[in-house]
């Protein structure tokens, strides 16, 4: 194992809840079994590229603090190559299975599209190498289509019709990239497909060109063999004042309206879910319940700020919540729980990356055991299939099946008279159930 960027740190190591070395998991426990499955493999874990290692952790009122000694700041390659060498030294110290990655963080852009794409080419052999050094696998690529000042209008939705053109060879490129790398998905993130002012915005064509820019895509991956699973990730605002892929109910919508349901599914954010006014627990129920719930993004907002903080997931009532869900549709096919998350500004040492990740991996490993827990026990399950019995027999199942209309639902209830009553929710109950195991 290299040890070049992070002499001082050994492999992480479970050493189990009574440990207190804070350089050890307390809950995670890769070979693990849980429901006949290791928590490997369950969890599926990512370290996100971007956060850990293009991240200076400034802010709107002062310059970054991040102390990375391995980065000189150079828009170089040269540059670029050490932050991967770093980048997997840290991963496989970590022991996580998987990394993500923007096509801009891991290459730096020349001053054309050949000359960037040449660039992204030598660092594609680079990540190879380490990857098959490493056996560390890519879990999804994507590509940055909103901080170059070309989007500032949009990428996919720009009112410019050759800022679109740039964008879908940007996004041909990194699709053959992620297609080299062997990823397992492919992400759209539509940071700045929105609109800041309807007054200066055509909505219907603006959406109309985000389907083709999309179907455009689907086409390229069938061309050139990628098996990877697309996804979309919900985003109502930030940095934009409305985003079209504002959160799953509208993201799905989108989908369907123009016939690329079949070839998308949602990567869930948590800290975008609570900018839509939403819970995780509501944003993946939504997704699930549509088929569509494909990987999630693990971090955490603050209730009190109304930004996305990306904060690491230490919430173990949210971590159980998440992998309630998660268990219930059977498990990540192809995605897994990406920690799109960044330490503070105020722990800016190298060390802290690694504290950061622990934590979020030991809370996700807590939430997997208890929503393993609670379904074994059966009782949640049971509450809620009994509160719909109505539904599996009588009138509520023809109503289910279709047969029958609102003229047969009056005769019904003109010969009954009056509906059964109602039960309790029971909410406190199912609440202290949950407590239970917490």
């Amino acid at each position: 194992m290299a040890t070049q960027f992070f002499p001082d740190i050994p492999r992480i190591n479970y050493g189990g809840p009574k440990s207190r070395n804070p350089l050890a998991f307390k809950r995670y426990n890769a070979s693990e079994k849980v429901d006949g499955k290791s928590m490997r493999d369950h969890l599926r874990f990512a370290v996100c590229y971007w956060h850990s290692f293009r991240n200076q952790l400034s802010d709107p009122f002062g310059v970054g603090t991040a102390v990375r000694p391995w980065d000189d700041d150079s828009n170089s390659v040269a540059n670029a190559r050490r932050r991967v060498l770093a980048a997997f030294e840290f991963i496989e110290k970590l022991g996580a299975p998987f990394y993500c990655f923007h096509d801009r963080d891991v290459a730096p852009e020349g001053k054309d599209l050949r000359k960037t794409n040449r660039n992204l080419d030598v660092m594609v052999k680079v990540l190879k190498e380490e990857q098959q050094r490493t056996g560390i696998r890519l879990l999804w690529g994507t590509a940055n289509l909103f901080s170059h000042p070309r989007y500032v209008h949009g990428a996919a939705t720009s009112c410019n019709a050759d800022v679109f053109a740039f964008a879908a060879a940007q996004v041909k490129k990194a699709l053959e990239v992620t297609h080299q790398l062997g990823g397992a998905g492919y992400v759209f993130w539509g940071g700045r497909e929105g609109y800041s002012t309807l007054l200066n915005t055509d909505l219907k064509r603006e959406q109309e060109h985000l389907a083709t820019f999309l179907h455009m895509a689907v086409d390229y991956k069938k061309a050139i063999g990628f098996k990877g699973q697309f996804y979309i990730e919900p985003k109502p605002k930030e940095p934009t004042k409305h985003q079209y892929d504002s959160e799953a109910a509208a993201c799905l919508n989108f989908l369907r309206e123009f016939d690329l349901l079949d070839d998308f599914k949602l990567n869930i954010e948590t800290n975008h879910a609570t900018l839509a006014g939403h819970t995780m627990l509501h944003e993946l129920t939504v997704a699930a319940a549509a088929g569509r719930l494909g990987s999630i993004d693990a971090n955490r907002g603050d209730e009190l700020l109304g930004w996305d903080t990306d904060q690491f997931p230490t919430d173990i009532y949210l971590a159980t919540q998440i992998m309630l869900v998660v268990l219930g549709m059977g498990g990540f096919k192809t995605g897994g729980l990406n920690f799109d998350a960044k330490v503070r500004r105020e722990s800016f040492q190298p060390v802290d990356l690694f504290h950061a990740h622990i934590g979020g991996m030991d809370a996700l490993a807590r939430g997997l055991k208890i929503a393993a827990a609670i379904r074994k026990d059966g009782r949640l399950a049971k509450f809620v299939k009994d509160r719909y019995a109505s539904w599996d027999d009588g009138i509520g199942r023809d109503a289910e099946k279709g047969k029958v209309g609102l003229k047969e639902l009056e005769a019904y209830t003109l010969k009954k008279g009056e509906a059964d009553a109602n039960s309790s929710g029971r909410q406190e109950m199912l609440e202290n159930i949950i407590n239970e195991f917490i």
